[in-house]
């Protein structure tokens, strides 16, 4: 009982302060507006009026410019989250996340080829819509082409084998990223600044059409991915034993990949190359609920969002009016304690 009523708690209190983030987030900026003035806008729009008094552009900041990136950010925040804790999960090691199977350096590769292409062809820069969904769905076809790729590379007798999907990963990841090395080396001045400042991860493109755009892609694993927790549980025991207990460990497998694949390929498509949240999220979930998956991976969604929303913040408030990528803010916080949780697991390891 004093687990249950522990882990609801800390449900209950990640869902509230991922509430007050938000209404937080969304009234930060050149034009400041106190929560209960966000709040009232947005019950407005809802058909409920509330006592606050508020100016009408307030209402048109928050709904066309200030929201959209919001919800981005709390969308792919939970998307990494999820991903990042069912990878580790799935590999049994605390220090995976979804980069360590070549997700993200897929994506990274096709969007960067796809910036190279779009400077050598006129067509993409005369229709402007054309040359920001080239780039979207050339980095979702690239993560899930690359994950696939690793995959069929792992499966050996119909079962995909951890420890060779891990090479294959590493190995991948490495030619993707010459790749990647090699556009950046050919690209002129104007390509350059582009593949710099995606591969650093913004937010800044956000809009509701980009919302609804990755609302599906991401939607589906957060919510997919809790059902297989009690599965997750039992393959950390083993996969002998996770099959002597009724698991279908290779189609387990299966859709841990492709969920994970799903939520990372839709974030970096729209957003870049966002690092550590998938690798820290699920440790900081961990100090507070434990590692019942049942758990984690839906407290590792309301943490990535959270954790997502307010590096965003930072970025766009700290040297404004000009803006940080977001992955340098998140890179800031990930990497010491990244750093913290190897000497943490040294220290496990007797000697």
């Amino acid at each position: 009982m004093n687990k249950l009523f522990k882990n609801i708690s800390a449900i209950s209190g990640l869902t509230i302060l991922l509430v007050l983030v938000i209404l937080i987030a969304t009234g930060t900026g050149a034009m400041h507006m106190s929560p209960l003035q966000v709040l009232a806008i947005l019950l407005h729009r809802a058909g409920i009026n509330m006592p606050v008094v508020y100016e009408e552009n307030m209402e048109g900041v928050l709904w066309m410019i200030r929201l959209p990136r919001v919800i981005l950010g709390v969308l792919i925040g939970a998307g990494l989250g999820v991903a990042g804790a069912s990878l580790q999960g799935l590999f049994r090691n605390p220090l995976a996340d979804p980069g360590l199977i070549g997700i993200s350096s897929g994506a990274s590769m096709a969007a960067v080829v796809m910036i190279i292409i779009q400077g050598s062809f006129p067509v993409f820069q005369s229709i402007p819509l054309l040359n920001f969904y080239s780039l979207n769905v050339a980095a979702f076809a690239g993560a899930i082409i690359t994950t696939l790729f690793i995959f069929s590379v792992a499966r050996s007798g119909g079962q995909a084998v951890i420890s060779t999907m891990l090479l294959a990963g590493i190995a991948v990841r490495a030619l993707c990223e010459s790749v990647t090395g090699l556009m950046t080396y050919v690209a002129n001045n104007e390509q350059l600044r582009s593949i710099t400042f995606w591969s650093l991860g913004s937010l800044g493109g956000a809009s509701w059409t980009t919302v609804m755009g990755v609302t599906p892609f991401i939607l589906i694993p957060v919510m997919l991915l809790p059902r297989l927790a009690p599965a997750i549980n039992l393959l950390a025991l083993g996969e002998r034993e996770a099959m002597h207990s009724g698991v279908k460990v290779s189609q387990l497998k299966v859709q841990l990949v492709i969920l994970a694949t799903m939520a990372v390929a839709a974030g970096v498509a729209v957003a870049g190359i966002i690092g550590f949240i998938g690798l820290i999220v699920p440790h900081i979930v961990r100090q507070f609920t434990g590692p019942d998956y049942r758990i984690l991976i839906p407290g590792a969604a309301l943490s990535g969002a959270v954790l997502l929303t307010i590096a965003d913040l930072v970025c766009r408030t700290i040297i404004a009016p000009a803006e940080l990528p977001v992955g340098i803010i998140t890179a800031v916080i990930g990497a010491p304690f990244f750093i913290w949780l190897i000497v943490k697991e040294k220290k496990t390891i007797p000697a």
